[in-house]
């Protein structure tokens, strides 16, 4: 038998699923920001705290997806404190999408330049996308800088947007665990 954890009902295959589901969108969120963010430091200059925030919490919530799957395939997990952990996430992923979404909920990607025309902006000494107190890259500019790196934070806004529903759903599912495995406990011991 492939698994072997007890809560292998509907609630456990769809804890499973919603696991599976946010390890993928969350190694996409870390790829596409780390890469902005190293393109940004490559030139030399600050990245965004957006993007920066977007990126720890993405790695916290990987590794934190890792371990709960871990501890849950091997009946160790308690469903209720992992329901709490995840309302956490979900509000720390609610903040990530609406702090990057925010700019980006009207912009037409297409009406931007393409990436040809802009190559080479970050390197540019007078370049409009950075304070010059600080270097550190606005936001607002890195998101209007070309097609390519508009349509790829879009991708990571809609991204953040699922890690939201799914930390919702994984959130649901583990109250349902729980309640299970309290009902399956109590009914143990009056028949026992």
């Amino acid at each position: 038998m492939l698994f072997q954890a007890p809560q292998l009902g509907a609630l456990g295959v769809t804890f499973t699923v919603m696991r599976a589901s946010q390890f993928a969108c969350l190694i996409s969120v870390i790829g596409l920001c780390a890469n902005f963010i190293n393109e940004i430091a490559t030139a030399e200059h600050s990245p965004p705290s957006e993007l920066v925030g977007a990126l720890i919490v993405a790695v916290t919530a990987i590794i934190y997806v890792i371990i709960t799957y871990i501890l849950y395939y091997d009946n160790m997990l308690s469903m209720l404190t992992t329901a709490g952990l995840d309302s956490l996430l979900l509000v720390a992923s609610i903040v990530v999408a609406s702090l990057i979404g925010k700019p980006l909920s009207m912009l037409n990607c297409a009406a931007l330049p393409s990436s040809e025309w802009s190559s080479g902006l970050f390197s540019s000494a007078p370049s409009p996308i950075k304070s010059i107190i600080t270097k550190t890259v606005s936001y607002i500019s890195f998101v209007l800088l070309d097609q390519t790196t508009c349509y790829q934070i879009k991708a990571v806004w809609g991204l953040c947007i699922t890690i939201c529903l799914l930390f919702a759903f994984s959130t649901l599912a583990c109250l349902g665990l729980w309640q299970r495995i309290r009902r399956e406990t109590k009914n143990k011991d009056i028949e026992g």
